[in-house]
């Protein structure tokens, strides 16, 4: 009976997280590509953003499909838990809900992922665990490789929006002494950036 649910919670974590992977990397399921992702990532201070995107995107999809099928146990949710770790610190600043666009999501898979990695996958999966060495070696890649990628953009200095376009001098806009600025996030990135920054978070949640 043990293993059913620990299937369904494998199934339900690594479906959700490969899809988001597969929206990172190639815009499937409505998501927005490799390219614009890797510019939300550059704004959080994740550089070279597109390198970053794709191994973010690619432990996704591949940590997300070794979870769900038990392959290389417990490959896949190390990798997944070491994403979510990174996911839910670049929504440190807008709290614990989703709803205000926090860490609450990544959080929780980080703990589901974490949990699948003590309790293993059961008896239902298609593949073997991993041997005791390599179990080991994944676990030193994924901390060092989680840590690096916090350690980056914890020090990085925050995306400083461009300055808007100068209104040529009798322009209607000059002519009332105003030009129009983009709308303002609480954190002073603008609109643009923020959406950008929240598509390209380990899944980061939508």
């Amino acid at each position: 009976m043990r293993s059913i649910p620990l299937l369904a919670a494998r199934t339900v974590l690594g479906g959700y997280l490969a899809a988001h992977g597969a929206q990172k990397l190639f815009g499937s399921f409505g998501g927005r590509g490799l390219d614009a992702t890797a510019k939300g990532f550059e704004s959080m201070g994740l550089r070279p953003g597109k390198a970053m995107a794709a191994l973010a995107g690619a432990s996704e999809l591949g940590g997300g499909v070794l979870t769900a099928t038990g392959i290389a146990y417990p490959l896949g949710p190390l990798a997944l838990a070491g994403t979510m770790a990174v996911a839910a610190t670049t929504h440190r600043r807008n709290g614990p809900f989703a709803q205000n666009g926090g860490y609450e999501l990544p959080l929780t898979n980080f703990a589901l992922a974490t949990a699948l990695v003590t309790t293993g996958p059961g008896r239902l999966r298609l593949g073997p665990h991993l041997s005791k060495t390599l179990t080991r070696l994944s676990v030193v890649a994924v901390v060092a490789g989680a840590a690096a990628a916090l350690n980056q953009m914890l020090r990085a200095a925050p995306a400083v929006p461009s300055a808007p376009p100068a209104t040529p001098a009798g322009s209607p806009a000059s002519s009332v002494g105003s030009t129009a600025t983009p709308a303002a996030a609480p954190n002073g990135v603008s609109a643009a950036e923020r959406d950008g920054a929240r598509e390209g978070a380990g899944s980061v949640s939508k």
